[in-house]
């Protein structure tokens, strides 16, 4: 079968009657039908779906494009999943009654300042070294290159990263360990149909990580963080594997501490578990050289997973996962036989890329540029909020501003009217952690969507025992504002912090007055 087919047919999978019509992405159009059928009401909220493995048999689709499906919309909020009780239409995703719009669209009120962390700025990207290496790699593309792709990726690009990731993060890894994937969430899907669950987690992580492991059936429970990274020491037998971000802790912004290092990985040769080391910015370190990757003290217990996503772009869609061999053939299987994510053209391109140095100019520029970026953030701060500081490394696309106790909230509303979107540092705590430490304050994700992975979290057994203080923040990525907005975006940041004083008076910046009638 091809990927462009037309199927207007209602079609049974599993009794979910859905049509399937159009031309293009299967799982673009699965996911539009199981949209359609929330919106019309034939789906209702609670309804429990058929497992994804039954609703690709009965469609004849592959596994993981349902899987995959299936995750993007639970990460959508349209679907809930819930550990033990599969996947179901979320409760909030009601059918909505058709209504007439004015043909006038209504205004939305969007952010005029941009510092939610996650990307780069996209004016960088490097087109005229991307433009000559596509031209190169093209040229020199062997004709199996148009063909079916192999799973594992192409040849090319495998033996280009085992060269760079050794030279430049320590791993140790031949070619034939490495598994490209479309970005590091696709290689914790892989990793999660592979291994199972439970596994531990920093408490303070990506949301969207913990509600990914979830929707493949795997719940997380939370391990402490403080200065020195994850208290490692709260991992039992009973973890199948740990999700840590050692480079540099995200969004906390400490690295892991040497000593835990080694006990990380005395624990996955002791309990035959699993490290997941999630290498999102490992290269960007500014006041030192990057520290290598945990991989390299034990290749056998360790899983590498990188991408190009902070270094070049998000929309290149190239990941890889350097394995331990023992794991190369079920993540491969779990893939599936033909090359479905990443474009071999693209593949090639930065294969060609890295051999000819560019990736690495690449990386240096983009270095010297988030560097400078920070240290305007630091001195913007000390000039005009002295009383907050900066926290944690010299490293990666942000930086975590340590407010007052109790003011992360209303600095968060403040900088929505200054027009400045940006997040705070309770949004990435792992909700198991929350309960422990906070009691019955929620964050905002928790509160919005992050239902079905607390139920994840119980089935994956108690929090580790130790405190987890939740600590107020902004999570600051200064990486996205173009050069010459980002003045601008500090200035607006500034004047959302709250000002210096006792908690008590801490309270949130008045919203701006009405502009005057003219």
């Amino acid at each position: 079968m091809t990927d462009s087919w037309v199927n207007s047919a209602e079609i049974l999978g599993s009794d979910l009657p859905l049509e399937l019509s159009g031309t293009g992405n299967r799982r673009a159009l699965l996911m539009d039908a199981l949209r359609e059928a929330v919106r019309s009401g034939r789906l209702a909220p609670g309804t429990r779906l058929p497992p994804y493995r039954s609703l690709a048999a009965d469609l004849g689709l592959a596994r993981n494009t349902v899987a995959d499906a299936y995750a993007e919309l639970v990460a959508e909020g349209w679907l809930a999943a819930r550990q033990g009780s599969g996947t179901r239409v979320a409760e909030r995703a009601a059918p909505v009654t058709p209504v007439h719009r004015p043909r006038t669209p209504e205004r939305v009120a969007r952010p005029v300042h941009d510092l939610v962390q996650g990307q780069p700025d996209p004016s960088v990207f490097p087109r005229t070294a991307w433009l000559a290496s596509a031209r190169r790699a093209l040229a020199a593309a062997p004709d199996d290159a148009f063909g079916p792709g192999d799973p594992h990726g192409r040849p090319e690009l495998r033996r280009a990263l085992a060269g760079y990731l050794a030279r430049v993060r320590g791993v140790r890894a031949s070619p034939e360990r490495i598994v490209l994937c479309s970005g590091a969430a696709h290689g914790l899907r892989l990793l999660a149909e592979v291994v199972g669950g439970p596994w531990a987690a920093e408490a303070y992580g990506l949301p969207f990580h913990r509600e990914l492991l979830a929707s493949h059936g795997v719940g997380t429970r939370p391990l402490g963080v403080d200065a020195d990274g994850a208290r490692v020491d709260g991992l039992t037998r009973h973890d199948r594997a740990v999700l840590l971000t050692p480079a540099h802790q995200f969004p906390t912004g400490g690295p892991l501490h040497p000593a835990r290092r080694a006990a990380v990985v005395d624990w996955a040769r002791a309990a035959g578990g699993l490290v997941v080391e999630d290498d999102y910015d490992g290269e960007f370190r500014y006041d030192r050289q990057p520290v290598g990757a945990v991989q390299g003290l034990d290749p056998e217990h360790v899983v590498l997973v990188g991408s190009v996503s902070k270094s070049l772009s998000p929309a290149l869609r190239i990941g890889w996962m350097v394995l331990p061999q023992r794991l190369v053939a079920p993540v491969v299987a779990a893939k599936g036989e033909r090359e479905q994510f990443s474009s071999a053209t693209e593949q090639l391109t930065l294969a060609d890329f890295i051999e000819s140095g560019a990736y690495d100019r690449q990386v240096r520029r983009m270095r010297q540029r988030h560097r400078r970026r920070r240290d305007q953030l630091v001195d913007a701060l000390h000039a005009r909020a002295p009383h907050v500081r900066v926290t944690g490394i010299a490293a990666g696309l942000h930086a975590v501003v340590e407010l007052p106790p109790g003011t992360e909230r209303s600095a968060v509303r403040a900088a929505a009217w200054q027009g400045l979107a940006v997040e705070g540092l309770g949004d990435y705590l792992h909700p198991g952690a929350e309960h422990a430490s906070r009691g019955p304050r929620a964050s905002r994700t928790h509160r919005a969507g992050a239902a079905g992975n607390a139920d994840a979290v119980r089935a994956a057994g108690p929090a580790d025992a130790s405190p987890v203080p939740h600590r107020d923040g902004l999570v600051v990525g200064y990486a996205t504002p173009a050069e010459s907005a980002y003045p601008e975006a500090l200035d607006a940041l500034c004047r959302s912090l709250p000002p210096a004083g006792p908690p008590s008076a801490t309270a949130a910046p008045a919203p701006p007055p009405p502009p005057a009638a003219p």
